[in-house]
């Protein structure tokens, strides 16, 4: 199984995601823990392009297809092998952000991505958890951390855009719920990681009894 976790910047999904492998691992479920961008060495160093605060303006469609180059790899080098062992697939971000990020928030009609997607045979995940949260929440959440962790602020090229892109990013995500009803559960990010995590573990364990 393909499990995605998506959500707003400062949503808790990759603190979440942590606590979901090692869930699945203390089940003995064959599990592999990666991300995107940077699930592989490619990947790794797009993603320092992708990611920091420095290096001037990017084009949307530029934005684009690294991220679509650093998914493609990522599926061939990583995910795919994987998923032919067998292994349950759990990854912090894909498809979706795309078409938030560069579709809702920076107008690169949801056509083109999807066109070009598939020409990249572009797999669905089997399943995708998507943490919900206001965004000034999670923008403040996001922001504070960056001003205490050096690392996370050299990623933090995101969270520098104004409360409007972060409303459509937010946005976007609920229209995607909206319209893969069958796939995406959307989980309230609010309360403790420990409240939000029994929420996380009651989905893990109805896919994967």
């Amino acid at each position: 199984m393909f499990i995605t976790f998506e959500g707003i910047e400062g949503s808790g999904k990759s603190l979440q995601i942590g606590r979901a492998h090692g869930h699945l691992v203390r089940r003995g479920v064959p599990c592999l823990l990666t991300r995107e961008p940077g699930g592989t060495e490619f990947g790794r160093a797009l993603r320092r392009v992708l990611l920091s605060p420095d290096g001037g303006r990017r084009e949307p469609w530029s934005e684009l297809l690294l991220y679509l180059a650093d998914r493609h790899q990522h599926l061939r080098e990583e995910i795919e092998p994987a998923l032919g062992r067998g292994q349950v697939v759990l990854c912090d971000r894909y498809q979706d952000a795309t078409r938030v990020y560069q579709g809702a928030a920076r107008g690169i009609p949801m056509d083109d991505i999807e066109r070009v997607a598939r020409l990249l045979g572009i797999i669905e995940p089997d399943r995708t958890v998507l943490f919900d949260l206001d965004v000034e929440t999670g923008l403040g959440r996001a922001r504070a951390r960056n001003g205490s962790d050096p690392a996370a602020a050299a990623e933090g090229r995101f969270e520098e855009e104004d409360l409007s892109f972060h409303r459509k990013i937010r946005q976007g995500y609920l229209e995607l719920a909206r319209r893969f009803p069958g796939r995406i559960e959307v989980v309230d990010a609010g309360g403790s990681p420990d409240e939000v995590f029994a929420r996380v573990r009651e989905l893990l364990d109805r896919w994967l009894p």
